[in-house]
C-alpha cells in the first residue's frame, strides 16, 4: 500500500488519475482591415485588436513624441515624419494581422475603427483649416498695418492648432513678436516726443528700421510711424523743435521712414519760433537767439522768417544789455568792469547833437553834483557811459600867500588849481570811446583862511584845488553830455 501511494503522489492525491498537459492556445482569428484601420487612428488601436499590448504602447508613445516635436519645432519635415509614422503603423497592423493563421471579417471592429479614425482625422483637418483661417486673418491685419488685430487673431491659437498645424500658425508668432517690437518702438518714440530726447528718437527709429528690413512689414511700420508723426507738434515747442530738427537732419534711407522729413518741414518752423518766444519770456536769450537763427538758416523763405528776424534782434539786444549790466555791476573805479572792458548795447539811445543822458561810473565825488536829469542808472536809457577818475591838479588859477605860524617873515605860498577829472567816455550804442578825455572844473580860490592838518615847516599846506560850486561842476561836464 505504501508503494502504491508512492507511485501516485507525483500526479495528485491518491486515487486520482494523472492530469493531461495544457494544449497551446490557438491564435484568435484576425481582421487585417480592422487592424490597419485601428492603427490609422495613430493611437495603436489596431495592435490592441490583435492583442499586442507592447506595440500598442510603443505606437501611442511614438505618436505623442512626434506630435510634441511637430508642435515645438513647427517644421514641415516633422509633419512628413508623422505622416510616415502613420502610414507605417497602418502597414504594420495589416501585415501582423495577415500573419495570423485564420482571418475573419469583424464588422463591428471595422465600424468602430472607421468611426475613431474618421473622428481623429476629421478633427485634425478641421483644426488645421481653422489654423489657416486664423493665419489668414493675421496676414490680412498685418497687410493693413493693424498690429492690434493681428495679435488678437494669433491669440486664438490653442494647443490643438499647434498639434494639427504648427507650421501653419508659427508665422503668426513671428508677426506677434514683430508687433511687440513695434510697440516698444512706439513707446520709445512717445518718450522722445514727450522729453525732446533725440537719443530715444534714434533708438526708436532703429527699431523701426530693423522691423522694416524683414519682408512684409512695410504697412505695420508705416502705421507705427504715422502714430508718432501725427502726434507732432507736441505741447512743448522746444521739444518739438528738437525732434523736428533730428528728423530734418536724418540720413535718407529711401523707404517709408523718409516720410518723417515732410513732418519736420511742416512742424519745425512754427516750433522754432514758439520755442524762441518761450525762451525770451524766460530770459534765456542765447537759446532764444539760437532757435530764431535756426529757422532763418533752415527755412529762409518761411512765412515766419520776419518774426524770427525780429526775434533775433530782440534776443541780441537782450544779450547785449545783460552783458552791459553785468560789467557795470563789477565796476568799482575807472579801471574796472565796464570802464576796463567796454561793450556795445545796440538798443541804447543814439549819441546825437544836443543833450545825451549818461551813466556815470568810477569816482563820483563831482558827478554826484550834476543835475539828476543828466544821468540815469538804467543802461537801457543811457546814450553815454562816463567813467570818472580821481581829481588831479589842472590848470593853475592863482597863487596866494598865507601867514606862517612859525615865521611871519616866511609866508606860505599856495597855488590853487582847477580840478582835473580824467574821463573815459563811451558811446554805449557802439561801445567806442569818444572825447573828451578829461574835464577841468573851475571854482573859487585864495580863501581868507586856509585850514590844514598836515604840513612841514618848509612846504606848508601845499597846493590846493579850487572850491567848486554845483554850477562850476555842471559847466565843466556840459561838453561831455551835450554834443
Amino acid at each position: 500500500m505504501d508503494s502504491l501511494a508512492s507511485a501516485h503522489s507525483p500526479y495528485g492525491p491518491p486515487g486520482e488519475p494523472p492530469r493531461p498537459p495544457t494544449p497551446p492556445r490557438a491564435p484568435r482569428p484576425a481582421d487585417p482591415v480592422a487592424a490597419a484601420l485601428g492603427n490609422a487612428t495613430l493611437l495603436g488601436i489596431g495592435y490592441l485588436l490583435l492583442g499586442r499590448w507592447k506595440p500598442a504602447a510603443v505606437a501611442l508613445i511614438g505618436t505623442g513624441c512626434l506630435l510634441n516635436l511637430t508642435a515645438s519645432t513647427a517644421e514641415t519635415w516633422c509633419e512628413i515624419l508623422l505622416l510616415l509614422w502613420w502610414a507605417a503603423g497602418i502597414a504594420h497592423g495589416w501585415f501582423l494581422a495577415r500573419r495570423h493563421a485564420e482571418h475573419v471579417v469583424r464588422r463591428g471592429q471595422r465600424v468602430g475603427t472607421v468611426a475613431v479614425t474618421v473622428l481623429v482625422l476629421l478633427t485634425a483637418v478641421l483644426v488645421r483649416v481653422d489654423a489657416y483661417g486664423i493665419e489668414d486673418r493675421v496676414n490680412e491685419a498685418r497687410a493693413g498695418g493693424d498690429c492690434a488685430t493681428a495679435v488678437a487673431a494669433q491669440g486664438e491659437v490653442g494647443w490643438g492648432h499647434r498639434l494639427a498645424g504648427a507650421p501653419v500658425v508659427e508665422p503668426g508668432e513671428a508677426v506677434v513678436e514683430m508687433c511687440h517690437r513695434l510697440e516698444r518702438a512706439a513707446s520709445t518714440l512717445a518718450s522722445a516726443a514727450r522729453d525732446g530726447d533725440t537719443e530715444a528718437l534714434e533708438r526708436g527709429f532703429g527699431i523701426l528700421a530693423g522691423v522694416l528690413r524683414e519682408p512684409g512689414n512695410e504697412q505695420t511700420v508705416h502705421a507705427a510711424l504715422n502714430a508718432f508723426l501725427e502726434g507732432l507738434p507736441t505741447e512743448d515747442a522746444c521739444h518739438t523743435a528738437d525732434i523736428a530738427g533730428w528728423l530734418r537732419d536724418r540720413e535718407p534711407t529711401r523707404d517709408v521712414l523718409d516720410r518723417s522729413a515732410d513732418t519736420a518741414a511742416r512742424t519745425e518752423p512754427g516750433a522754432l519760433v514758439r520755442c524762441g518766444d518761450d525762451m525770451m519770456a524766460e530770459d534765456v536769450w542765447s537759446e532764444a537767439l539760437a532757435r530764431y537763427q535756426d529757422l532763418l538758416d533752415a527755412y529762409p523763405d518761411d512765412t515766419r522768417a520776419d518774426r524770427a528776424r525780429n526775434g533775433v534782434r530782440k534776443a541780441t539786444l537782450a544779450i547785449e544789455l545783460d552783458r552791459v549790466r553785468s560789467l557795470i555791476s563789477r565796476t568799482s573805479d575807472a579801471e574796472s568792469g565796464y570802464c576796463d572792458t567796454p561793450t556795445q548795447y545796440s538798443g541804447a539811445p543814439p549819441y546825437r547833437k544836443g543833450f545825451n543822458r549818461a551813466l556815470f561810473l568810477g569816482d563820483t565825488e563831482y558827478t554826484e553834483e550834476l543835475p539828476r536829469d543828466w544821468s540815469t542808472s538804467d543802461p537801457a536809457k543811457a546814450a553815454l557811459v562816463v567813467c570818472a577818475g580821481s581829481a588831479e591838479n589842472g590848470a593853475a588859477v592863482e597863487k596866494c600867500y598865507y601867514e606862517n605860524p612859525k615865521s611871519k617873515y616866511l609866508p606860505y605860498g599856495v597855488t590853487f588849481y582847477k580840478a582835473k577829472i580824467p574821463l573815459k567816455v563811451f558811446e554805449l550804442r557802439t561801445g567806442k570811446r569818444i572825447d573828451p578825455r578829461s574835464v577841468q572844473i573851475s571854482g573859487s580860490s585864495c580863501p581868507s583862511s586856509l585850514y590844514y592838518e598836515y604840513y612841514t615847516y618848509d612846504l606848508g599846506p601845499g597846493d590846493q584845488l579850487v572850491t567848486s560850486s554845483k554850477s562850476d561842476v555842471r559847466n565843466a561836464f556840459r561838453p561831455v553830455v551835450q554834443r
